[in-house]
C-alpha cells in the first residue's frame, strides 16, 4: 500500500499489522486539531487497504495521550470549540467504523480525550505502570465528550465517579472496571500487544470486519432488535467463501486458507 508521511504521527507497516505512534512526545502526544486530522486520514487509509488486518495505537515519550492540547484551546469562539469536538468526534468514529480491529498500547497517562481514545479502540493492553483520567471537572470544563466513550465501556457509577472528581485510575482499577482488556509489566507491553494482534489475524479479516461492524450496530439495540439484525448477519455471513473454508477445515483439520470473501 502507498503510505505518507505526517508531522504529528508515525505510521509503520508490519503487515498484516499497521502501528500508528502517536508522535509529540514534548506535549504528551496532546490532541490538537491538527494532529486529530491527520489520525482521521490515516486510519481512513489503513481502512482501506487488505494488506493490514490490526492496527495498533500507541504514544511516543512518556505518555499514551493527555488529552486535547489546551494551549490551542484558550480564549477561542464557539465556533472554534465546536470545530475541534466535531474533529475529535469524527476520529473517535473512524476507528470504530473501520473493519480492522484497533488496540491500544497504552503507557503512562492517558487523560481526558487520551482516555476517550482508549475507551473508543476495540481492544487496549496496558502497562502496570499506566493511569487512566477524565479530570476536565478540576479546570472548569466537563469531560463531557470524553464521557461519551467512557460511559460505553465501564459501569455507571465509575464512569461518573471519574467524571465527578477527575481522580486517576490505576491500570488494575481500570481493567477491573472494563475500560482494558489486560494489565502487563511496561517491558512487556509492546509484546504482549503484538501478541494479541497475532492471535486476531488468524482469522478471516473478512469475517473479522463482518463482526467488528455488526458488534457497534449492536450493542446499543433493544435486545429483541439485536437478535433480528444479527441473525441476518450470521445468516449472509454464513455464505460467504470464508465461511464455507473455515468450517470445511475445521472438519478437515486442516489450516484455512482464507480468500477474502
Amino acid at each position: 500500500m502507498n503510505t505518507k508521511e505526517y508531522h504529528h504521527i508515525l505510521l509503520e507497516i508490519d503487515s498484516p499489522i499497521a502501528y500508528v505512534t502517536m508522535n509529540r512526545p514534548d506535549k504528551r502526544n496532546a490532541l490538537s486539531i491538527e494532529h486529530m486530522q491527520e489520525l482521521i486520514d490515516c486510519f481512513n487509509m489503513l481502512g482501506g487497504s487488505k494488506d493490514v488486518s490490526v492496527v495498533i495505537l500507541r504514544g511516543s515519550g512518556p505518555a499514551f495521550c493527555a488529552g486535547h492540547d489546551l494551549g490551542e484551546m484558550v480564549n477561542q469562539t464557539p465556533g472554534f470549540y465546536r470545530h475541534l469536538f466535531d474533529v475529535c468526534t469524527r476520529m473517535m468514529e473512524t476507528i470504530q467504523s473501520i473493519t480492522q480491529p484497533v488496540i491500544a498500547q497504552v503507557h503512562g497517562i492517558a487523560t481526558a480525550a487520551g482516555c476517550q481514545l482508549v475507551a473508543t479502540c476495540d481492544l487496549a493492553i496496558a502497562a502496570n505502570t499506566a493511569k487512566f483520567a477524565t479530570p476536565g471537572v478540576k479546570i472548569g470544563l466537563f469531560c463531557s465528550t470524553p464521557m461519551v466513550a467512557l460511559s460505553r465501556a465501564v459501569g455507571r457509577k465509575k464512569a461518573m465517579e471519574m467524571l465527578l472528581t477527575g481522580e486517576p485510575l490505576l491500570a488494575e482499577e481500570a481493567m477491573a472496571a472494563g475500560l482494558i482488556n489486560k494489565v502487563v509489566p511496561e517491558e512487556q507491553l509492546e509484546a504482549e500487544t503484538r501478541d494479541m494482534a497475532m492471535k486476531i489475524v488468524q482469522a478471516s479479516p473478512f469475517t473479522v470486519g463482518i463482526g467488528k461492524q455488526a458488534f457497534y450496530k449492536q450493542i446499543e439495540m433493544p435486545q429483541h432488535l439485536a437478535y433480528s439484525y444479527a441473525k441476518e448477519v450470521m445468516s449472509l455471513n454464513a455464505t460467504a467463501a470464508d465461511a464455507g473454508e473455515g468450517i470445511c477445515a475445521f472438519l478437515e483439520k486442516r489450516p484455512p486458507q482464507w480468500k477474502g470473501c
